[in-house]
């Protein structure tokens, strides 16, 4: 048994049963990766996986008994490793974040910065994609953190823990109606609505909103960015829906904003971690930085804790 062995199962499973995407992964032929499962099913006298001809279409019985084991040694493994840098390299090495848009450009500036000053060797790498990218990145290895404000705590592998919460803005042009007089969800179905994409930064709790009324807005634009949506109010395309922290009164000086928080319930912002890894010490150093109150204890504590555990408070 081998840890290429291993690898090459616990990618079968990642990869949907596809042996060409597995090898490529892996850096390796389709043939090889065949070999190495094979091997692997003789020294263990089981049949993993379900095969119709050549192809690999399931888990049998036994091989779903198996791969909770394979994905513990394998995150043993890399946890070792870890350890080992964390004591051969100290302060140095690579820390990979994975965020949405908004949290790259509102919210992880500032600790990016006094991280950087404080961990001068570190090479970050900022991935941004959406909440599901962002968990499958830290199920996969691609990121050690991830932040969000959905999907994180949906995946059992990974543990969420709150950071802050944050509500959404109204931004229009100046002389917009709806800055006259209170704003309900009434008032602003009568508008044309340019917000985020499914799926990005409180796009469901807006829609939630809406539906609990009764009321079907007249979404014209989605997109991932505040920027471009605040783009296209400017042009008078209709009425932004963006998170607070998205607009700043003197960079956004040609629009209005209207706090929304009456409208739309409010959101949370978490770290992700993978349960049972192992970070390196200058990554515990920068969720603290981010969140404060997540000091490595309490981000230790989480990820050693069963699925099911109540994580830290916000």
């Amino acid at each position: 048994m081998n840890f290429q062995q291993l690898r090459s199962l616990r990618e079968a499973v990642r990869r949907n049963f596809n042996l060409t995407e597995v090898a490529t992964v892996l850096h390796t032929s389709q043939p090889g990766v065949s070999r190495q499962i094979r091997e692997l099913e003789d020294e263990l006298g089981l049949e993993i996986f379900i095969r119709v001809g050549k192809r690999l279409t399931g888990l049998t019985p036994a091989g779903q008994r198996v791969m909770p084991w394979v994905e513990r040694l394998l995150l043993d493994a890399d946890n070792l490793k870890r350890a080992s840098e964390d004591f051969l390299e100290g302060e140095s090495g690579t820390l990979s974040i994975a965020a949405t848009h908004s949290q790259a450009r509102y919210a992880l500036p500032t600790a990016v910065h006094d991280f950087r000053a404080r961990f001068p060797k570190v090479q970050l790498q900022l991935h941004q994609g959406s909440p599901a990218q962002i968990a499958q990145w830290l199920l996969d290895g691609t990121a050690d953190i991830g932040i969000a404000s959905h999907a994180l705590a949906e995946e059992p592998e990974l543990v969420a823990l709150p950071c802050y919460r944050w509500s959404h803005s109204l931004v229009v042009p100046p002389g917009h109606a709806l800055l006259d007089g209170v704003v309900t969800l009434e008032r602003l179905a009568e508008h044309p609505v340019i917000t985020y994409d499914t799926g990005f930064t409180g796009r469901g709790s807006i829609d939630d909103a809406f539906k609990r009324a009764g009321l079907n807005p007249r979404v014209v634009m989605t997109a991932m960015d505040a920027d471009v949506i605040k783009t296209y109010v400017e042009l008078g395309m209709g009425v932004g829906i963006i998170a607070a922290i998205a607009f700043d009164e003197e960079r956004d000086s040609h629009l209005r904003a209207i706090d929304a928080r009456n409208l739309f319930a409010i959101n949370t912002t978490s770290v992700g971690v993978r349960r049972g890894s192992l970070l390196r010490s200058f990554a515990y150093e920068f969720v603290t930085l981010f969140a404060p109150h997540l000091q490595r204890e309490i981000v230790a504590q989480a990820q050693a804790a069963p699925v099911g555990v109540p994580e830290a408070p916000l």
